[in-house]
C-alpha cells in the first residue's frame, strides 16, 4: 500500500522521533531523514504525490553559524505545507529572511504562551483563557536562541514573556513555525497541534494501522530474506517477542531463536521465556547458559558504557558460537545468514544513532550497531521504524498475549545496567529478589479510581541495587548491608517521563518486605526524578 506520508527533517534533535510518534499517533505515515539531504532528494522524494507535508526538527546548535546544517532550499520550493519546531523555525526564518540572535535569557521548561492572530494552526486550541480574552497554551520550551526579526510574508503568531516571536506563519504558502516543542508531553496541546497541521493543514489520509501493517511487514521480510535462515536474539522482552512472532509469521521454521541467559536476567525468567516461546508459541529456540562467561568479564568493571560494551561483545560470541553449533550439526542447512535484532526507535535514539547520526550520544546500546558485522551476517530489524506503543499495538494484532505484549521494558544488559558499578553473582542475587518483591506488589496493589493495578498505571517500574552499605537495626542487633532504589515512571513515549507517585501504602509495603525477605538488604530509597533531566534507567 502507497501511504500518504509526511517528512521529518532531523537536525539532531534527542526528541525528533516524538514528532514521528506523534503524527503516527494520527494514523499518518512519516519517515525521518537527515536534514542534510540534497534538493534533488527532496524533489524526487516528492514526485510520486505521497508527500504531503514537511516538518523540521529541532536541534542543539545555532542557525547562524556557519558551519550549521541548513534545511534544503527545496523544502520551500516544493508547495506544500511546512512545519518548524524550535531550531526548525530558527532555519525557517534564517533562510527566508528573517533574522536569529542568540538570546540573552535562555528558555527550558514550562512556559505560557499566548496566541496570537487567528492561524488554521492554533484556530480554538488553547488550555485557558486570560482576564483580557487571550488564548494561552501550556508549553515547553528548550531554547537559547531566538528569532528576532520575521521573515517577510510571515506574521506573527504566537509569543513568551521572553520570546517575542514564539510562533509565526505565512499562511499562503502554508509555513509555520513555532519555538516551543508540540512534540514533548509537557506541552498540553501538542498533541492537538500537530494534528491540526497534519490532518488539517496538509490533508493527510489516516491510513497507518498496525493490524494493516502486518501484510507490509511480513512481506517486507519475506523479500529480505527469501529463503535464507535467521537467527534472533531473543530476550523475552516485548521487543525482541514481537519481532520474533511477526518474523516467525513471515518465514516458519527458517527462524531459530537464540536465548542467552547471561546470569543477568530478572527472578526466574529464564524458564518463563522457555515456556512462553516452545511451549506456548511453538518456536524453535535454543537455550544458553552464559551466566559464567558474562559475569567473569564484567568482574572489577564499573564504568557502565565499558559494562555496555563487554555484553555486546559476549553476545557477539556467543551468536557466533549458536550459528556456528547450527551449521555443524545441520539444523541449518546453509547457516543463519541473518541476525534478527528487536531495535526500536528509542534505542536508536538514545544511541545518537538517528538516520542523521546528528544526535548527541546518550548512552549506547548493544542491539544497535556493530554486531552483524562481526557476526557476518546481514542485519533485520522489523522494529526498528517503530515506537514502543506502536510494538505493543503489532504484538496485539499479531495474537501475542495481553501480559506479554504489556510486560514492563527490560534493558538489553539486563540487571548489567542495574547495578550501579561493579557486577558481583552476590549483587545480581540480591537485586533479582527485590525487583521480583516490587514487581509483586505493584500487581497487588489497585487504584481505587481506576481499578487497575499499579503495574498496569506504570510504564516501566525496576529496583536499582547501590553498591553502598548503610546501617540499620534489626531486632536488638547492628545491621550494616546494601540499599536498592526502586524507580518507576509514567510515560507515552518512554522519550520524557515523569516519576509515578505511587501511594505511601504501596511504598510501605515493598520496602518491609524487601528488608524483611532479602536478607543482605537494610534500606529502600524511591527515585523521584523525571525524565529529563534524568533517564529511565540509572546507567
Amino acid at each position: 500500500m502507497q501511504h500518504q506520508k509526511i517528512l521529518i527533517l532531523d537536525f539532531g534533535s534527542q526528541v525528533t522521533q516524538l514528532i514521528a510518534r506523534r503524527v503516527r499517533d494520527a494514523h499518518v505515515f512519516c519517515e525521518v531523514h537527515p536534514c542534510d539531504v540534497s534538493d534533488e532528494w527532496i524533489r524526487d522524494y516528492a514526485k510520486d504525490g505521497t508527500l504531503k507535508g514537511v516538518i523540521l526538527s529541532g536541534s542543539h546548535a545555532s542557525i547562524y553559524e556557519e558551519a550549521t546544517d541548513k534545511a534544503p532550499q527545496a523544502v520551500f520550493e516544493l508547495g506544500l505545507p511546512v512545519l518548524g519546531i524550535c531550531y526548525g523555525m530558527q532555519a525557517m526564518a534564517w533562510q527566508l529572511g528573517g533574522k536569529v540572535e542568540g538570546g540573552h535569557k535562555r528558555e527550558f521548561g514550562h512556559a505560557d504562551v499566548r496566541a496570537r492572530g487567528h492561524t488554521k494552526l492554533l484556530e480554538n486550541i488553547q488550555d485557558y483563557v486570560t482576564d483580557a480574552g487571550e488564548g494561552m497554551l501550556k508549553a515547553w520550551m528548550s531554547h537559547g536562541d531566538k528569532v528576532t526579526e520575521l521573515p517577510p510574508g510571515f506574521k506573527l503568531m504566537a509569543s513568551t514573556e521572553s520570546c517575542p516571536i514564539a510562533g509565526m506563519a505565512d499562511e499562503a504558502r502554508g509555513f509555520y513555525a513555532l519555538q516551543f516543542h508540540p512534540e514533548v508531553t509537557h506541552t498540553k496541546q501538542g498533541t492537538a497541534i500537530i494534528e491540526r497541521f497534519v490532518l488539517g493543514i496538509c490533508g493527510t489520509r489516516q491510513d497507518w494501522v498496525m493490524g494493516d501493517y502486518i501484510a507490509e511487514a511480513v512481506a517486507k521480510i519475506q523479500a529480505q530474506v527469501g529463503t535464507e535462515e535467521v537467527i534472533l536474539g531473543l530476550s523475552g522482552g516485548v521487543d525482541s517477542s514481537v519481532a520474533a512472532a511477526l518474523i516467525h509469521r513471515a518465514i516458519g521454521d527458517q527462524l531459530t531463536c537464540v536465548f542467552v541467559d547471561h546470569g543477568l536476567l530478572r527472578l526466574n525468567e529464564g524458564d518463563m521465556v522457555m515456556d512462553m516461546f516452545v511451549g506456548k508459541l511453538h518456536a524453535k529456540v535454543i537455550r544458553v547458559d552464559a551466566a559464567d562467561q558474562f559475569l567473569g568479564h564484567l568482574a572489577g568493571v564499573s564504568d557502565p558504557e565499558a559494562k555496555r560494551k563487554i555484553i555486546g561483545r559476549e553476545f557477539v560470541e556467543v551468536f557466533k558460537s549458536e550459528a556456528g553449533k547450527l551449521t555443524a550439526s545441520g539444523a541449518s542447512k546453509n547457516g543463519a545468514k541473518w541476525l534478527a535484532q528487536g531495535t526500536i526507535y528509542p534505542d536508536v535514539i538514545e544511541s545518537g544513532g538517528g538516520k542523521g547520526k546528528k544526535a548527541v550520544t546518550i548512552k549506547s546500546h548493544h542491539n544497535v550497531g556493530g554486531l552483524p558485522e562481526q557476526l557476518g551476517l546481514k542485519l533485520l530489524e522489523p522494529l526498528r521504524e517503530l515506537f514502543k506503543d506502536e510494538v505493543r499495538e503489532l504484538g496485539e494484532a499479531l495474537g501475542l498475549p495481553h501480559d506479554m505484549v504489556y510486560r514492563h521494558p527490560f534493558p538489553g544488559p539486563g540487571l548489567g545496567v542495574r547495578i550501579l558499578g561493579e557486577v558481583k553473582k552476590e549483587y545480581t542475587d540480591l537485586l533479582r529478589q527485590a525487583d521480583a518483591i516490587f514487581i509483586a506488589e505493584l500487581h497487588n496493589f489497585k487504584d481505587a479510581e481506576t481499578g487497575k493495578t499499579w503495574y498496569e498505571l506504570t510504564s516501566q517500574a525496576f529496583a536499582v541495587f547501590l553498591p553502598v552499605k548503610s546501617v540499620g537495626v534489626m531486632g536488638d542487633g547492628r545491621t550494616y548491608d546494601y540499599v536498592v532504589a526502586l524507580r518507576a515512571v509514567q510515560t507515552s513515549d518512554f522519550m520524557t517521563a515523569d516519576w509515578a507517585e505511587l501511594p505511601y501504602a504501596l511504598l510501605k509495603k515493598v520496602s518491609s518486605r524487601i528488608i524483611n525477605e532479602v536478607r543482605g538488604i537494610n534500606r529502600v530509597t524511591y527515585d523521584v526524578s523525571s525524565k529529563p533531566p534524568a533517564t529511565i534507567e540509572w546507567e
